[in-house]
């Protein structure tokens, strides 16, 4: 029995080992020097404090090494109201002209981390804000930093398209997941990319059963998603506007495939999902989205592993599939992101336009 134990034990070590080794073989696959951002959109973390932030402009996908890996004694609460007017303050901009596109945290330290833009259009200039576990805001440099860069190809071309090139990005285990639109006749794609960095693939054609529309479709980007493991198995919970749920096994998301998602939830139409998380309360796992319409739902993933998929028109801005209740007190949220397992992130607009950062207890 204690061999047995100790050889378990040593397993388990070498696991550990190994993974350390491999967080720190993807540090060191950063090379030194300024990346040269177009634009800063969506925002994810990876291990190590990596920080992959999706350039809609130039179709590209940065990896930063930010070397924020310090975890505090115990995980704060903040609140920093009207954050944008905080940021233009320090950014040298005014307030109106100064759009946060995306949050992340980080999941070691719990700094929270903003990708905005310095005023609007063409002529705007992109910037990373750190936000640290007490509130107190910073500009992250990005000059000297440890990064690499893949550029996507066949992205969608220029005009007011280009900034779906890059809808929604996240690591899992050792790929970069990238939504977005490509130039292709079937548009909407899902890509994984290995990381560290070689070249981007041309992606996945993914076709979804839009309810809401009554038909197919393979036009429409995905406009936010996360990773859930389904019966043993990696997928991704994608969300497009009108307002479907639709589930991809990641192991299907292979270069130059097309393949149809289940649709799982029709939420009702004319409504723009914002952003989800996916988070565990009373032993059951749930879904949480920010939507432009209907507030912010809270959706049990219970039953998600045998739904079949919905096929036939639902009508008269009806819901179907999975089932889903309003968090009547959220109100405003328009990004959102997971502090911690009971805890979250939101960025929320508060009565007189101006942008809170606050967390919150998960629902």
């Amino acid at each position: 029995m204690f061999k047995a134990r100790a050889t378990l034990l040593a397993l388990a070590a070498a696991v550990v080992l190994a993974g350390s080794a491999s967080a720190a073989d993807l540090t060191s696959s950063l090379t030194k020097g300024t990346p040269e951002l177009k634009s800063a959109g969506p925002l994810a973390f990876g291990p190590e404090g990596i920080l992959f932030i999706g350039d809609t402009q130039a179709a590209t996908i940065f990896a930063v090494a930010t070397d924020d890996t310090t975890a505090p004694k115990a995980m704060e609460k903040f609140k920093v109201e009207g954050v944008n007017e905080k940021i233009a303050n320090m950014l040298g901009v005014d307030a109106k002209q100064l759009l946060i596109n995306s949050i992340a945290t980080n999941p070691t330290p719990g700094n929270v981390y903003l990708s905005v833009s310095r005023g609007k259009g063409a002529d705007a200039k992109p910037a990373i804000v750190r936000c640290d576990g007490k509130g107190k805001l910073s500009e992250f440099p990005l000059k000297d930093v440890k990064f690499s860069q893949v550029k996507l190809t066949n992205s969608v071309g220029e005009g007011n398209k280009r900034q779906d090139s890059i809808t929604q990005i996240a690591f899992v285990k050792d790929r970069v997941l990238v939504a977005g639109l490509s130039n292709e006749e079937f548009a909407s794609k899902l890509r994984s990319i290995p990381f560290p960095f070689k070249e981007a693939n041309k992606g996945t054609s993914v076709e979804i059963y839009h309810g809401a529309h009554g038909k197919f479709e393979t036009q429409s980007p995905v406009r936010t998603f996360v990773p859930y493991d389904i019966a043993g198995q990696a997928h991704l919970l994608a969300a497009y506007t009108c307002t479907p749920l639709v589930k991809f096994p990641v192991a299907d998301l292979k270069p130059g495939m097309h393949v149809k998602g289940t649709t799982v939830a029709e939420l009702g139409n004319r409504n723009r999902p914002l952003d989800m998380i996916v988070y565990q309360k009373g032993g059951k796992d749930y879904i949480l989205m920010a939507n432009s319409s209907r507030g912010v739902m809270k959706i049990p993933t219970e039953g998600i592993d045998k739904i079949e998929g919905i096929v036939s028109p639902i009508t008269g801005g009806g819901t179907a599939g999975l089932k889903y209740e309003t968090i009547a007190e959220l109100k405003g949220i328009e990004q959102l992101d997971k502090l911690d397992k009971d805890n979250a992130v939101i960025l929320v607009r508060a009565e007189g336009g101006a942008l809170n950062l606050d967390t919150i207890p998960l629902p």
